[in-house]
This record gives C-alpha cells, structure tokens and sequence, in this order.
C-alpha cells in the first residue's frame, strides 16, 4: 500500500517546524540509505564487465571463435540481466483502487466512534461490498489507520513503498523473479567461461599480468554469487508455485472461518499463469504480463492442512464444510478466464452446501515485501 503519512498536530508553530525539519533530514537520509544496495550492485555490474569483456575476452583469450562466443553470449546475458534489474527498481508500485478508501461520511463515523466493536461495525458497513476475505488475528477487519482504507485481502503497509528499489509486489514481482533468474545465470556463464583462465593462472600456466588478479577475482565472486542466488531463486520459484508471499509462508491467512495455508493456490499451472501471464513468449522477457491489475486475485478454499496452525481465539477452525457467503461477482474481472474451467458462482454456493468447498472467489491485491 502506498500511503502518505498523517502529520500529527503540534502545540506550536516553532515546534511543529522543527519537528518538520528533523523528519524531513530522517527521510533524505533514508533516500540516500535505499540506494546503497543498488550503487553496490551497479559498481559489482560494472566491474564483472570490465574484467571479463576487456581482461578475460580481449587479453586474455587467443581463439578468436571462443572469443566471439563468448562475448555475444555475454552479452546476451548481461542486457537480460540489466534489464530486468531495472524494471524491479524503477517500477512503481500499485495502489488500492478507490473502492477500498472510506467514503467522507464513514470517516467521520469511525473518528467519532470509540475503539473496539464501534468501529468494527463501520468497517463491516464500508467493506460489506468489497471481496474482503481475510481478517486480523482478532477476527476483525483488516484496517490501514494511515491511508485511512479497508485493507484487501493480502495488502500489507510498507514502509518503503516509496522507494521502490527495496520494495516488491505485484507490479514488479515478475521483474524480481527474472532479475534472480538472469543474475544466476550470468554467474554461472562467467564461472564456467572463466574456470579454465583461473586454473592456468593459479597454477602458473599463464603469465603473471595484470589480468591475473581480475580474473581470479571473477571467478571467486562469480561461484559465490551463485550458490546465494540459486537459494534465493530456488525459494521464490517454490512460492510461486504455491501462489505465497514471505509473509504467508511464516503467517497463514486468516479467512472469515479459519486460518488456511493454502486459501489463494489455484495449482502450479495458474500459480504460474497469474505471475508470467498467458501468452508465453513474454514470459521469459521483462515485460509486464501478470494477469489482473493489483486489486483483483482468484482465490480458492481448500480444506484446512492438519499440520497447519491452530486457528487464533475467536475464529471458528471446525467449519470447513460451511457456506461462505461471498459477492455475486468479481470486483475486478481482470483475472477471470483463469476460472473458466470452474462452476458459476451460484453454483459454487449449491455445491457448499452439499458439503464441498468452493472452487473460486476474488481477492485483492498481492503485498509488498521489503
């Protein structure tokens, strides 16, 4: 969620000013923390070009064909890989449509209510048409006090939504995954390009240039570049598989009835589809091609995992078989032909109450990880 933050009333001008100031120097100083990672990994980009296209490629090789190999194919993999880190970091991030803002009239109520059920029986009024599904651990609705709007289902706050070169969701999730992919894959082409180079210079096969100490060097961050990626990468392909986000993974959504582990996985094909999109051939570019727009995501109820968490006080884990009483349609219909080979949504409440569990139901927006 990408929210301002509410300034809050100071007893003077002077102070409010002062306070003004120091947070204004706090947030230039974050600004300049946030590109710390990307100056680092820009300065390593910069210097792995250096060192293999100049040291290893055009010094170094003597095969003028290993030579032309490698460096068109180097640079095949450097564009994908500069590419796709640019998109993660200079992609914006998605807001909650206005559907999900209170209404001037709603505000004004919940201002004037006490905390507690007062205010709950606002929100339920405000979120009574919005596929809200999910709930606090309270069993109560999902609030932001500081963008003043109802959550969606798998939003979260970010404090660095702003700074979006830390900041991941859903408009640039599929950008993060190819950035993992492609930074792998250039480690791995530059260790295996540069192992035969190393070996000759480690055992004094070459002669002592100054190449030696770049393309030893290469070769050691390039391995060890790699086994962190490959983790990484390895991770964040199993939770797409499993339609998760890292918050889901230690904190299981919580549902109007029960907590459930695996409430938004339609299985790995449209796990997959809702990430790549439909039309393959984009899949493996940096180009957006999610399916939906943030605000609207197919979910599915499954029965409850018997080694999954107990659910929290106040929610009812035994109801597994109820009707859950969900809108007639879709907010959003960005997302709907990945249900297609499911039943209407009337029939999804007949088969509820024979005793099987839905099949489909919208939900919002994937959250930010920082």
């Amino acid at each position: 969620m990408r929210c301002g933050k509410m300034a809050a009333a100071a007893p003077s001008v002077p102070a409010a000013g002062a306070a003004g100031g120091c947070g204004g120097v706090r947030r230039r100083c974050q600004r300049l923390l946030y590109w710390v990672p990307v100056l680092f990994i820009s300065s390593i980009l910069c210097w792995s070009y250096y060192a293999y296209v100049t040291q290893l490629c055009l010094l170094t090789m003597t095969n003028i064909g290993e030579k032309v190999v490698c460096l068109v194919a180097y640079h095949i993999f450097f564009m994908l890989f500069v590419w796709s880190y640019w998109k993660t970091i200079f992609t914006l991030p998605m807001n909650p449509s206005k559907e999900f803002h209170l209404s001037y009239s709603d505000k004004e109520s919940l201002e004037r209510e006490p905390r507690g059920e007062s205010q709950q029986e606002v929100l339920r009024r405000a979120a009574k048409d919005l596929p809200i599904y999910t709930r606090t651990m309270s069993g109560a609705i999902r609030y932001c006090d500081r963008c003043h709007l109802v959550k969606p289902d798998r939003c979260h706050h970010c404090s660095v939504c702003d700074k979006v070169n830390n900041c991941v969701g859903f408009s640039n999730y599929k950008f993060f995954l190819l950035f993992l992919a492609y930074s792998l894959l250039y480690c791995l082409f530059i260790a295996a390009t540069d192992l035969q180079y190393f070996i000759k210079f480690w055992t004094n096969g070459l002669p002592d240039t100054q190449a030696k100490f770049h393309i030893m060097f290469l070769f050691f961050a390039a391995a060890m570049f790699s086994v962190s990626l490959s983790s990484l990468f390895g991770y964040h392909c199993w939770l797409v598989s499993k339609n998760k986000s890292t918050l889901e993974v230690f904190r299981a959504p919580i549902f109007h009835h029960r907590t459930d582990k695996n409430g938004f996985s339609l299985g790995f094909s449209k796990n997959l589809r809702q990430v790549f999109g439909d039309e393959k051939k984009y899949w493996l570019l940096p180009v957006f091609s999610s399916l939906g727009d943030g605000c609207s995501f197919p979910t599915c109820l499954v029965n409850q995992d018997p080694e999954q968490a107990s659910t929290p006080g106040g929610l009812n884990s035994t109801c597994k078989n109820e009707n859950h009483l969900f809108p007639a349609k879709p907010l959003r219909d960005s997302q709907s032909h990945l249900l297609t080979d499911t039943h209407s949504w009337s029939d999804i409440g007949a088969k509820a109450e024979k005793g099987k569990v839905g099949m489909s139901n919208p939900a919002l927006t994937m959250e930010n990880e920082t």
